[in-house]
């Protein structure tokens, strides 16, 4: 616990990935290297690269879209905001959270207190990855009332919905020719097959 206690006065990078941490230690964390990716996973630091462009680049096409339903739909209130890199925040973890919708709140969301309706992941390689985003953050995701996870593999092509209905998990896989639609989100319509396009301009790092 001496090692954690003295991350509170160090500059946190790669050298660090696997050190204990509690949650509020990873909060008050001063300062971080810059080029990673941080989280906590049950207690422990991990350091990761950064996303790709093929993750990157969507991402901030898709709250573009979000954003655009939010401007100029008459429903588009629905939508209270959406960010990117937000922090999932558990009693153990800090997960970091490709995007995330708040939906339904009616306010400006507080970010620390309101649990966001949609959480959205886009699927890096690797198989460790895949176990992350399908099994791990979906189970903490729907444990901490987050009412649609969306996760969206380019290596599959298709993006994979969780969500909950009396009481059971739910799965939906939306194929490249399909559109998919929200009651959180009335009227918005996400077709996979643009946001495949948009993935595949960029070539990979």
């Amino acid at each position: 616990m001496g090692k954690a206690r003295d991350a509170a006065q160090t500059v946190l990078g790669p050298e660090h990935n696997g050190m204990r941490m509690t949650p509020e230690e990873f909060d008050a964390a001063p300062d971080w290297e810059e080029g990673y990716v941080y989280e906590l996973v049950d207690g422990v630091l991990v350091v990761s690269p950064p996303p790709s462009i093929r993750e990157r680049g969507p991402n901030v096409i898709l709250g573009h879209w979000l954003w655009a339903y939010h401007d100029q739909h008459p429903k588009g209130s629905a939508l209270d905001a959406t960010v990117s890199e937000q922090y999932m925040r558990t009693p153990r973890s800090r997960r970091r959270a490709d995007r995330v919708i708040w939906a339904g709140v009616g306010r400006k969301p507080q970010a620390r207190v309101d649990v966001p309706g949609v959480v959205i992941e886009f699927v890096s390689p690797g198989r460790r990855s895949w176990k992350r985003d399908y099994v791990e953050k979906r189970d903490e995701y729907i444990d901490m009332g987050v009412r649609e996870y969306w996760i969206i593999n380019r290596f599959q092509r298709t993006m994979t919905v969780f969500s909950t209905a009396e009481g059971r998990l739910v799965e939906r896989v939306v194929g490249e020719n399909d559109t998919y639609r929200t009651a959180l989100l009335p009227e918005f319509e996400l077709s996979f097959g643009r946001m495949l396009g948009c993935i595949e301009q960029w070539e990979e790092e």
